[in-house]
């Protein structure tokens, strides 16, 4: 029997029970869309990390109370938090030639509120280099000024999603916000950045320990000059840092390190995620197994009848590999047009991308579970002696 013959013969045995093709598949599909979607995702919160860190630069360097690091006990580090603006001038004094520019950072969490609107927003108490620092652009109005700074001066810049909240199209510069029933005048509105910097609000450090009386660093900002090596510009902060603190009292990371350590995380999650999606392509490799027994038992007759025919075993068992390699190919198929609709709808959001690698491996595996789970049932088929089974019916 020609190839051919046996791919329509095939494709017109699956047609004949349409539910129960569709039903086999549903394993395959939904194995698959998970699979190429988890990867798409996590690939999409990879770009999205990269591009926020990208826009921070190379050379941004945070000291962080405590020694928890990234994966740390927030509450821990605040908790025994011993950083203070005394620590400032020990890294000025002591490694000043690695720094181009350093700003205390003190956070709260306050109720912003104008004209009956109301917004609970993280409130940062900076210096007038924090701006430059983390490279912040204003929509409109004003940065700090050292005048804001040695006055203790109630004026904000205001976050894009706070400023959009309270304010909407208005223009917020020269307005008066209350927070704690403190008046502050907003003096500039930042352009949109990421989700939790667009939800700040940014005052004069110094504002924030005489009005709010928070005088905790909750970190310290720095920027290394152009050119130097920002593992040494590290290494120097902690050591400058040692005459004032003890080593389990503070950390120093650099952009880089954070970077590198959230791409760890991201990367050892996509292969975890995907790992768990897998397994319902194996469960659907059973399904299809199964199925195909089931289909071989029914079919008894009709296999007798076409060996008697003169169809050889090989010939019986091509049909049922055909079989399973379509219902498994056409439900991985399916199956990545489903993850590319929810990609497109994910980019709205973030920068998803499906990797060729995913399409590929996702495409293979299903190609894989049709031949193996396959092979069982055409064997089976293919034994099938034609006097009995013709004796069967």
């Amino acid at each position: 029997m020609k190839f051919r013959e046996t791919f329509i013969t095939s494709v017109t045995a699956l047609l004949h029970n349409k539910i129960r093709s569709f039903l086999t598949m549903l394993g395959v599909i939904i194995g698959v869309f998970a699979v190429v979607t988890l990867v798409s995702l996590v690939t999409g919160v990879q770009n999205y990390v990269k591009d926020q860190f990208d826009s921070l630069g190379s050379n941004l360097l945070f000291v962080s109370p405590g020694k928890t690091g990234i994966a740390g006990d927030p509450g821990a580090r605040y908790s025994t938090n011993k950083l203070t603006k005394k620590n400032i001038d020990t890294i000025t004094s002591n490694a000043g030639e690695y720094i181009e520019q350093i700003s205390p950072s003190i956070l709260t969490a306050k109720t912003a509120s104008y004209k009956g609107k109301k917004y609970y927003s993280s409130v940062e108490g900076v210096s007038v280099d924090q701006p430059a620092i983390v490279k912040h652009k204003l929509l409109s109005g004003r940065f700090f000024i050292q005048s804001d700074i040695d006055s203790n001066s109630r004026v904000a810049l205001m976050g894009y999603n706070v400023n959009k909240e309270l304010f909407g199209k208005q223009d917020s510069v020269g307005k008066t916000i209350q927070m704690d029933g403190k008046s502050f005048k907003v003096i500039g509105a930042l352009a949109q950045r990421a989700a939790d910097e667009d939800d700040k609000i940014l005052i004069p450090y110094t504002t924030m320990e005489s009005v709010f009386e928070n005088k905790s660093l909750s970190y310290i900002y720095l920027r290394a000059k152009e050119g130097v090596n920002l593992d040494e510009a590290t290494k120097q902060v902690e050591i400058a840092l040692y005459k004032d603190l003890k080593r389990d009292d503070f950390s120093v990371m650099n952009l880089s390190d954070i970077q590198n350590s959230i791409q760890e995380i991201l990367g050892v999650l996509s292969i975890g995620l995907a790992a768990v999606a897998g397994i319902s392509l194996l469960v659907g490799g059973i399904g299809i197994m199964n199925i195909m027994l089931v289909s071989v038992t029914e079919r008894v007759s009709e296999i007798g009848l076409r060996k008697a025919l003169g169809a050889t075993g090989p010939n019986i068992a091509t049909q049922f590999m055909v079989e399973s390699i379509l219902l498994s190919v056409l439900g991985g198929i399916i199956g990545l047009v489903l993850s590319a609709f929810a990609t497109e709808f994910a980019q709205r959001y973030f920068r998803a991308e499906i990797p060729w690698w995913s399409i590929i491996v996702a495409f293979g595996f299903s190609l894989v579970v049709g031949v193996s789970f396959g092979t069982y049932p055409a064997i089976k088929a293919s034994k099938l002696d034609p006097i009995e089974a013709l004796r069967f019916e």
